[in-house]
């Protein structure tokens, strides 16, 4: 893996090659930390403000002291600028900082890092596996944007080993959850639904740009509670997240979906770029 040769820490850039966290810090002992994922594009980070936001929730929730809004985004620009990149995936850490060999907390300053890579693009269309573990929508970190990926790590794993791009999940009522890095929206009889945040997916980004999108342009959307099963039965489907935009998807399991030719995915994927061109931060 080719890595930046720059990253931001604590305040400063400093050399990939030299840049060290300590053996101790809780993000590494325990996954006790937060993060964001974003987008750059032409030198201008895309939706900071909302990123921002549910870093600093998040930040709150495990009781991490969240950066200034304008540290956030200087340090952004910062490792951007320093890697020569003007169209990045931008990923800004939080955790604890130091602590004992357990659970418990130390009393040391958080730890802070900003990483920016080169933007990939994505295949036209994804491929997605139903994985057999479960979220659990009434779990401490629902709606957080932890560190503890391990879950995640695994379920991706086994999708890859399937032969597909993508985990997707059930929570612990069988129903339609969210993928590793995703939210899922799927089409039945024309009409667009997605799981609620009560199912325990995480509060998107792009999810909620989307909806957005599509009541502005008389779309409706259905957020309700959806059997796993629907799968099996809708018409179309879709990931969102914020390096994916709208994402057709193209098989689920060893079921053929329609992809990018499917009409309802189609006409929601051109409302959300009608909805944020021209705009960095809506």
């Amino acid at each position: 893996m080719n890595f930046p040769s720059f990253i931001w820490l604590n305040g400063r850039i400093i050399s990939t090659a030299a840049a060290r966290i300590s053996p101790f810090d809780h993000g590494f002992l325990v996954g006790d930390g937060v993060f964001e994922t974003l987008v750059a594009r032409d030198g201008k980070p895309f939706t900071p403000t909302r990123h921002w936001q549910r870093l600093v929730a998040s930040c709150e929730f495990m009781g991490i002291k969240p950066p200034a809004f304008d540290a956030y985004l200087s340090a952004i620009h910062e490792v951007m600028q320093a890697n020569g990149l003007q169209n990045a995936r931008v990923r800004v850490t939080l955790t604890s900082g130091d602590g004992p060999l357990g659970s418990d907390r130390g009393d040391s300053l958080a730890t802070m890092t900003v990483a920016a890579t080169v933007l990939k693009p994505w295949p036209p269309t994804e491929t997605a596996a139903v994985i057999p573990w479960r979220r659990n929508e009434r779990g401490a970190l629902v709606g957080i944007k932890s560190t503890s990926y391990a879950e995640n790590v695994r379920a991706l794993a086994l999708a890859h080993a399937q032969g597909t791009g993508e985990a997707l999940f059930a929570n612990t009522r069988d129903e339609l959850c969210e993928g590793t890095g995703t939210n899922i929206f799927v089409v039945v009889n024309g009409r667009v639904q997605t799981p609620p945040l009560s199912s325990g997916c995480l509060a998107g980004v792009t999810r909620a740009l989307t909806l957005e999108a599509c009541q502005a342009a008389g779309i409706t959307v259905d957020e309700i509670a959806l059997p796993i099963a629907i799968l099996q039965t809708c018409d179309e489907a879709f990931l969102t997240s914020s390096t994916r935009d709208v994402h057709p998807l193209a098989q689920i399991d060893q079921r053929m979906m329609l992809g990018v030719v499917g009409p309802v995915t189609q006409r929601v994927a051109q409302t959300f770029r009608d909805y944020v061109v021209g705009r960095d931060d809506p």
